[in-house]
């Protein structure tokens, strides 16, 4: 397709795709630009020496945090953005999430949607994405209007003991929602690599197989992989974007436009996007593009039988929520616990390298591997900025940690109950950046959002941002079926009021 095209949408991940899936049938011309490539499909796909140890997949950028200091984030990109890499793990956030919520770390401030709003819309996304779950199981579960689309993953022989072994203590573990198509007539081999590694088989429900492949059947819609995006321009009167700029200096020029690039790289090219009447920055009148950034409190737990290899393969089907909205004892809510994927040797070197190799392999070979993740509330001065070179700074103001906490110690309480004496714990870093969010909220007053309802500038006629930017609180799972949802809704509006 020539340059002038109607849609232009910056990122192939959850938002960009769900997009481009709500407006390909419109007929309007679409082009969507990804920074990166195809992830290959390959042997070290699987291998946890080459995408652990050697981080063969991850991006060789540098990020500045608040102190001045650099890191390599922990940042994907390939067409379909971090779904290449997740764990396929499909949670819609629960009724109470979209409300304003005490925490023990503060208030997690109320949606300008509700639950209800959004419902239609996570039961697309479940079809889009070929979710396997059980409804009625989560004890949390906000109502719903149907049944999942499959029935949930079964659970190995270990994690069908662990989890009889969690409702002998009176909780109410359940089938974790997936995107993984392990179904007749899915590629799933229930392998140990799914959770952290791209999936060579195709059977992961990434944005790059479910989203990206079936909207290229149209061909109205175009792919230009290595084409980052640095900034928009604006007209001279500031009420509209006219172009993409990318590094490369190609300006791609359309008539409406979508940022889907992450809730870091979206702030940062909004805010790179200086113009004489955005002084700040694109979509800034609100003075919060980059403020607000939330990813979560997590932490790795280990849950170690040590006379009894785990020789189990696909763990990652239990969760609990339990203590999702409250603590078990009249206290504030604490989070969500959910099987990681198998942790293996590889995994551990970086993160604990005063152990010798043979006690890291000792301790993953016989570990159940679970995922303690908390509230992360939202901070003004917890944000995205850029430096004058355009180099991102991430300054992470972590909130809500003692309730963290007291989730870890919950887990471990309940995992020594559960038959596992040994259980070792390792909090995340800033360098992990995979649930980031809150960067570009939404909300119904632009004295405080740079986005309304519908994830729509206020201050621009033709923008809108997708990704996890808009979220005004981070929840406690995951979140890329909100953010699949929610894109969707935007692409209906879009389609029903037209592209211009």
């Amino acid at each position: 397709m020539p340059d002038g095209f109607d849609v232009v949408i910056v990122g192939s991940g959850v938002g960009g795709g769900c997009l481009a899936h709500a407006l390909a049938p419109t007929g309007a011309r679409i082009a969507i630009l990804e920074r990166g490539s195809r992830l290959p499909r390959e042997e070290r796909n699987w291998d946890p020496e080459a995408v652990y140890a050697d981080a063969v997949y991850k991006s060789d950028e540098r990020w500045f945090d608040g102190s001045g200091r650099s890191f390599r984030p922990g940042q994907f990109y390939y067409v379909g953005g971090h779904t290449k890499v997740f764990g396929a793990t499909m949670f819609r956030f629960r009724r109470e999430d979209f409300c304003a919520t005490e925490h023990a770390g503060g208030l997690s401030p109320a949606w300008p949607i509700d639950y209800e709003t959004l419902e239609p819309y996570y039961a697309q996304a479940e079809r889009l994405f070929g979710v396997h779950g059980e409804a009625g199981a989560d004890p949390t579960e906000p109502p719903r209007s149907g049944p999942y689309p499959h029935p949930p993953l079964r659970h190995n022989p270990l994690v069908a003991e662990i989890a009889e072994r969690l409702r002998a203590q009176g909780l109410r573990p359940f089938p974790m929602p997936s995107s993984v198509q392990d179904h007749d007539g899915g590629a799933c081999v229930r392998c140990n690599t799914c959770d952290g590694f791209p999936c060579r088989l195709g059977a992961k429900g990434d944005a790059e197989t479910r989203l990206i492949d079936p909207v290229l059947r149209h061909e109205n819609v175009e792919l230009r992989t290595g084409a980052q995006v640095v900034r928009l321009s604006a007209d001279a009167a500031g009420r509209r974007i006219v172009a993409a700029e990318t590094l490369d200096g190609t300006a791609v020029q359309g008539d409406l436009f979508v940022l889907a690039a992450g809730a870091v790289n979206s702030a940062a090219i909004l805010l790179r996007s200086v113009h004489a009447k955005h002084r700040d920055g694109l979509a800034n009148a609100s003075g919060t593009v980059g403020r607000h950034y939330m990813n979560h409190n997590c932490t790795a737990v280990m849950a170690i039988r040590p006379f009894r290899a785990n020789r189990e393969t696909f763990q990652k089907t239990l969760a609990v929520n339990d203590f999702y909205l409250g603590d078990g004892e009249g206290g504030p809510p604490l989070g969500n616990l959910q099987l990681l994927g198998k942790i293996m040797e590889p995994m551990l070197r970086n993160e604990i390298r005063a152990v010798p190799r043979w006690a890291r392999a000792w301790l993953a070979a016989r570990s159940v591997d679970w995922y303690a993740m908390s509230e992360d509330l939202p901070h003004p001065e917890s944000r995205v900025r850029v430096r004058d070179d355009g180099t991102i700074v991430l300054d992470w103001r972590r909130t809500n940690l003692a309730a963290h906490k007291t989730l870890v110690d919950k887990a471990r309480r309940m995992l020594r109950a559960a038959g596992f004496p040994i259980v070792l714990s390792k909090a995340f870093s800033k360098e992990t950046p995979s649930h980031q969010c809150g960067t570009v909220r939404f909300g119904h007053d632009p004295a405080d959002a740079p986005l309304d309802p519908f994830c729509k500038a206020f201050d621009l006629d033709n923008l809108y941002v997708v990704d996890a930017s808009f979220f005004p609180s981070s929840a406690a799972v995951n979140p890329a079926l909100t953010v699949a949802a929610q894109a969707l809704r935007a692409g209906e509006r879009i389609a029903a009021t037209g592209l211009h």
